[in-house]
């Protein structure tokens, strides 16, 4: 089922309100990940060894989901990433867009899944299966209405490049786009910061930190996603 309008335009606040409830299980799950995965795969090893190189293999996941998404903004614009306004007046086939037809979405669950690590065992659960299945119904969204728009370049870059995994190689050729990086960097600000939080806490153990330093990258999205809007 393809998510609505209302969920479209306000998908930021959606995928936040995931996480918050995602991070709330903890009021009735006490066992944090962590400690359940240490239970689960080396029980015999020091638990705070255990859990800096586990939240830091997840601040890796967040800094690739934030390079994906950089890479694609790149080419798409990020003011077009970020605007409430659905937009399928055009095409995009180039840079990660020839491995898969949303790298934006895809990103988000390497996000879900880094940052999860931070929560209880059900909260992470939780965040990825819920962030799949949202982003998913984002998706069919997207596709009808670039179905509408473009027509047969549409149906046959649908039948050449995965939905969401990635192929191992381009699907398409490369064409003309030149990418923006600045602007791309700029909008992904927020995410880089989210990465930067989680190796924060994987070096010294300290949530204080790394609350800190998301509350940051929450704004850095509020205030560029304002200043994008503002440019378009």
């Amino acid at each position: 089922m393809k998510a609505t309008r209302f969920e479209f335009e306000r998908r930021f606040w959606i995928i936040a309100g995931i996480y918050f409830i995602g991070f709330s299980l903890s009021g009735i799950d006490h066992t944090p990940f962590v400690s359940q995965l240490r239970h689960w795969l080396a029980p015999s090893t020091d638990s705070s060894l255990f859990a800096r190189v586990t939240i830091f293999l997840g601040a890796l996941l967040v800094f690739g989901a934030a390079l994906i998404r950089t890479w694609g903004a790149a080419y798409l614009r990020s003011d077009i990433v970020h605007d409430t306004q659905q937009h399928s007046e055009a095409l995009v086939a180039d840079g990660p867009f020839r491995f898969t037809r949303n790298p934006l979405y895809f990103a988000n669950l390497p996000m879900a899944a880094g940052i999860g690590l931070l929560s209880s065992t059900r909260g992470f659960v939780f965040l990825v299966l819920v962030n799949w299945v949202f982003v998913y119904r984002l998706i069919f969204r997207e596709e009808a209405a670039l179905r509408e728009t473009q027509g047969a370049s549409y149906q046959k870059y649908f039948e050449t490049v995965p939905r969401f995994w990635p192929s191992l190689s381009a699907r398409v050729p490369s064409g003309e786009a030149t990418p923006r990086w600045p602007q791309a960097f700029f909008g992904e600000t927020f995410i880089w910061l989210f990465g930067i939080a989680e190796l924060s806490i994987a070096i010294t153990l300290s949530a204080k930190v790394g609350m800190i330093i998301f509350a940051i990258g929450f704004c850095a999205h509020l205030v560029t996603n304002r200043a994008l809007l503002r440019r378009s």
